[in-house]
């Protein structure tokens, strides 16, 4: 219930007509976001005054009004400095791509385009066309597709494949991805029956052959691409799969999950190439675009030429298809393998910079920043390990130089971590051991001076609350 007083102090809010009488002329924003966030503010204030807090003036009211206003007006998906160290960030967005093949996007989606039209023949085409060919020759398959993301790729193979069949997978290999989506329950929702075999540890070919009766779809092999298992343990290759396959006339898939062109070894972690696997015979290969491949977000099919055509004509794949904007970057990224360009896509440009490059970077930010920041914030430099991320490759150790900064009060880190995300741009750090930690890997050169405003006006803001 809202006694006398409190009630007096909503009455003392002003009026909506008043507001707008007293903002600029010259609006910040667009008139449906100021009206948005009046409304907004005034409730808050109402609240605010139903528990006895005294209403702002009509100024600091507009002051408020105009910078919710321009909050709400950003966008609400917008690009933020990478400073974690995470290479292929699933929550950022995953593998940056590099200005030239933006620019090839830019042209296609801005016009008209030949997406599903053949120039030669001046008729229909089909937009697998665009990439195929190239994809094909890249992984040195007999042909390949594209679709919206892995998990779309794995869905489409065990629906047009193994159809109210049996799928047999090795238990140690029922993997969960990124989102909670497991092997079992994509499996389910294909209409395929999940035959597991072996052991959490050990499974053996053995006992793909004895799990095969004449209901058997597809033997799956599903790479733990996201996660390691050592000691007593063993598990099938996938030659050996093939082997099996061949002998009982059963396709062979392996979903890859990272998809990395050539055979890539980081602190004694293997992981296998895309043409490995092609070359061992499977039917069949799935993989990500925008993991070790450094494009755009995609799942792309590779293997032999019935069973594409055959996913082609799936009526699942229309559902799962990409468009012209995908397509022209995964295309771009192809060509840049083929041209031999790899090397400078972003992503790989970040894991070849050396540890002593890092530390040169590290040194030469941390003295830029020393001479702009209050005396009373530790700023200091620590040999540290960046990751490759987004489920590639977990455990390895890749060398870097970070930068620490370490306010006077232990409370101050995470207040300092919340003005750095609310930064223009926003800055997303790490937070060890009561310090803010910035891996320079995951910063491009070009960013160095955006990220050392944006700390500095944090830390200012830091202080500026004691």
């Amino acid at each position: 219930m809202v006694n006398g007083n409190n009630l007096d102090k909503r009455r003392k809010l002003p009026a909506v007509q008043t507001i707008w009488r007293s903002l600029p002329n010259s609006l910040p924003v667009a008139a449906f976001w100021i009206s948005r966030a009046i409304d907004r503010v005034l409730n808050r204030m109402r609240e605010q005054a139903k528990m006895g807090v005294e209403p702002p003036d009509l100024d600091k009211v507009c002051v408020e009004i105009l910078e919710e206003a321009q909050r709400e007006a950003r966008s609400h998906l917008r690009p933020v400095l990478n400073a974690t160290g995470v290479m292929i960030h699933t929550n950022l967005g995953r593998s940056p791509l590099p200005g030239e093949i933006m620019d090839a996007v830019k042209d296609v989606a801005m016009g008209y385009s030949t997406l599903e039209y053949d120039l030669e023949r001046g008729q229909r085409g089909s937009r697998h066309d665009h990439v195929a060919h190239v994809l094909a020759q890249l992984v040195e398959a007999e042909a390949a597709m594209v679709v919206n993301n892995n998990a779309a790729a794995v869905l489409l193979a065990l629906s047009a494949l193994a159809r109210q069949k049996e799928v047999i997978v090795s238990r140690g290999e029922l993997v969960e991805i990124g989102g909670s989506f497991r092997i079992p329950e994509v499996m389910a929702l294909s209409g395929a029956c999940l035959r597991e075999v072996g052991a959490t540890n050990k499974t053996h070919a053995r006992d793909y052959v004895s799990a095969i009766t004449e209901n058997t779809g597809l033997l799956l092999k599903v790479h733990q691409s996201n996660f390691r298992v050592i000691g007593f343990t063993t598990a099938v290759t996938t030659s050996e799969l093939v082997e099996v396959g061949h002998r009982y006339g059963i396709p062979v898939m392996e979903d890859l999950g990272s998809g990395v062109i050539n055979s890539l070894d980081i602190d004694h972690v293997s992981e296998p190439s895309v043409k490995e696997v092609i070359k061992a015979g499977v039917d069949l290969v799935t993989f990500s675009g925008d993991k070790l491949l450094g494009g755009p977000q995609a799942g792309i099919v590779a293997g032999k030429r019935d069973i594409i055509e055959q996913l082609k004509k799936y009526p699942l794949a229309r559902a799962i298809r990409v468009d012209k904007m995908t397509l022209t970057a995964l295309e771009q990224t192809i060509r840049w393998y083929l041209e031999d360009r790899a090397s400078e896509l972003p992503l790989w440009q970040m894991m070849n910079q050396t540890a002593d490059q890092l530390s040169q970077r590290a040194r030469l930010f941390v003295e830029a920043l020393a001479s702009r920041v209050p005396s009373s914030v530790v700023i200091d430099r620590q040999k540290d390990y960046s990751q490759i991320g987004g489920g590639s490759m977990p455990g390895t150790r890749i060398p870097t130089t970070v930068i620490r900064l370490i306010p006077s009060r232990t409370d101050e880190v995470r207040v300092l971590d919340e003005s750095l995300r609310r930064g223009n741009p926003p800055v997303i750090a790490r937070i060890s051991h009561g310090a803010v930690i910035f891996d320079l890997r995951t910063i491009f050169p070009s960013q160095e001076s955006l990220l050392l405003d944006t700390i500095v006006m944090a830390l200012h803001q830091l202080e500026g609350r004691d």
